[in-house]
């Protein structure tokens, strides 16, 4: 989030007191009454609002959001540690904040105690013609630390005025030396928060170079996942919010894809323990996944259903929910234990050591990852195509399921090597595959939630108001099986675009 211009930081050495003077000696001021100011900043573990240009914070009275340009959006306060866009109270901050962060959950980033002086530049009619304010802020951390970070300067301009505030800010700079802030205050209060401002990703952002050792590349990539996974335990131990468990597992997606791919890189003894600690890991943390996806979409698929229908699910609902209890304290166990402890740490052994292995029987870690990389990527794809090609309106269900996989696996190789290709190759190939990919993933997930909804059905035939629901989750299964049919007739027409003459020429052309 870029700093606006209006926000200044002051120099070395000048405090609020000898600034105010500083500043009175070049503007007419009128000082207002001195204030505190206490606020909360909010946002995703991996900063959406801040990627989108917003500020959230809350100082007690109001919840308040700020765009790039200054404007800001208010709502009545929020008294918790943790908030979802959905119980933000209905109105234009909701209607800007939800579509930005969706599932995942605002928490506070920063806790900033502000001191504040007030100032007003008059002009010669006395007209307040720009607002000041000097700002001494204290960065609250846990068990009541507390950290002070440099005083600033806020210009804030009035209607009408804006020259003046650029006649302000020139001599701010030109003659007080005040410098521009390079980042704004939440951005410094994170920082002394200890926390990364932007939040943490969990994109995969590895530098690797064509002619690098393949298992060097191997063991960077493999690295940044499991940092990945390790950044969004505490996430998921605490049930922040479902998109923790979700970064975990598709770090553990990765993780097992590169080991299937890169096999030749690796001892062949060692990988295959891990792989099967790793498929291990996949199956824990599996359940409790497909229900937070069948409970996210829960609403939008009941309001599928006449108006009429959509209460009587709520019996189906409170058993997912009991459903994903009973799942997550198996998760929580497999989590909490020693054997992913020794996982995670052994694994990280593994790779730090795997340069210096005997190379004898993994012929493929030495050569250069490019050449071992477009081998995998080209090898995938005519995989796909071919197992594509066989896939008619008989074929059955599985089909698709293993069609969706080996996608998976494409995707992943992609995802690794991209910056090895040329982007006017890979972009399109990407997007393609992506929209083959999600209408597989629609045919999949609606097929496994129809399955389960008619799992569910004796139990929820014996919950109070469980025969009201058993008509309406007939209703939804329909719906289900409708969206499943729209998604395989769609199939044809994606899979044509992905396995075009054109298309496969150029993988032809660009991987090995």
């Amino acid at each position: 989030m870029a700093a606006p211009a209006y926000e200044y930081v002051l120099p070395d050495g000048i405090d609020a007191g000898v600034a105010e003077a500083r500043l009175a000696a070049c503007l007419r001021l009128e000082r207002g009454p001195a204030e505190v100011l206490d606020r909360v900043f909010y946002d995703t573990f991996d900063g959406r609002l801040h990627a989108a240009g917003l500020l959230l914070t809350d100082d007690g009275l109001a919840l308040s959001v700020v765009n790039g340009t200054g404007e800001i959006t208010r709502a009545a306060s929020v008294d918790r540690g943790r908030v979802f866009a959905s119980e933000l109270p209905p109105g234009r901050l909701r209607d800007v904040v939800a579509p930005i962060v969706e599932m995942r959950a605002l928490t506070p980033i920063a806790r900033v105690h502000s001191r504040l002086r007030p100032l007003r530049v008059l002009d010669g009619e006395e007209k307040t013609v720009v607002r000041l304010v000097i700002e001494e802020p204290t960065v609250l951390g846990a068990e009541g630390a507390r950290r002070r970070i440099g005083p600033r300067l806020n210009v804030v301009g009035v209607r009408g005025y804006d020259g003046a505030r650029t006649r302000v800010c020139r001599v701010l700079e030109n003659e007080l030396a005040f410098a521009a802030a390079d980042a704004p205050l939440v951005d410094a209060a994170v920082i002394a928060s200890g926390l990364p401002p932007g939040g943490v990703s969990s994109r995969l952002e590895v530098a690797v170079h064509a002619d690098q050792r393949a298992d060097s590349a191997a063991a960077a990539l493999l690295t940044h996942l499991v940092a990945t996974i390790t950044q969004n335990v505490p996430g998921v131990l605490a049930d922040v919010d479902s998109e923790f468990l979700h970064d975990l597992r598709v770090a553990v997606r990765r993780t097992r894809s590169a080991q299937r791919q890169l096999q030749a890189v690796f001892p062949e003894g060692r990988i295959s323990s891990f792989r099967a600690e790793f498929r291990w890991l996949q199956q824990a943390t599996g359940p409790t996944r497909d229900l937070d996806v069948y409970l996210w979409e829960f609403d939008e698929l009941g309001s599928t259903l006449p108006e009429s229908r959509r209460g009587a699910l709520e019996p189906l609902r409170l058993l997912l929910l009991r459903h994903r209890g009973r799942e997550r304290r198996r998760m929580l166990r497999a989590l909490r234990s020693a054997r992913f402890d020794a996982l995670l740490v052994d694994w990280q052994a593994f790779l730090e050591r795997l340069v210096n292995e005997p190379v004898d029987d993994r012929p493929e870690a030495v050569r250069p990852i490019g050449g071992v990389a477009g081998g995998r990527i080209g090898a995938v794809y005519r995989r796909m195509v071919k197992t594509g090609r066989a896939i008619d309106a008989d074929s059955p269900a599985e089909r698709l399921h293993d069609l969706r996989k080996t996608g998976k696996e494409l995707r992943y190789l992609l995802e690794f090597f991209a910056p090895l290709y040329p982007a006017e190759v890979v972009k399109p190939m990407v997007r393609t595959l992506k929209g083959l990919q999600d209408t597989l993933g629609l045919f999949c997930d609606r097929e496994v939630q129809a399955e389960s909804v008619r799992s569910l059905a004796t139990e929820v035939a014996t919950l109070e108001d469980g025969p009201r629901a058993l008509m309406a989750m007939g209703l939804l299964v329909e719906r289900l099986e409708a969206d499943k049919d729209a998604a395989r007739s769609e199939f044809g027409e994606r899979f044509a675009a992905f396995a075009s003459d054109r298309q496969r020429a150029v993988v032809k052309a660009t991987f090995a």
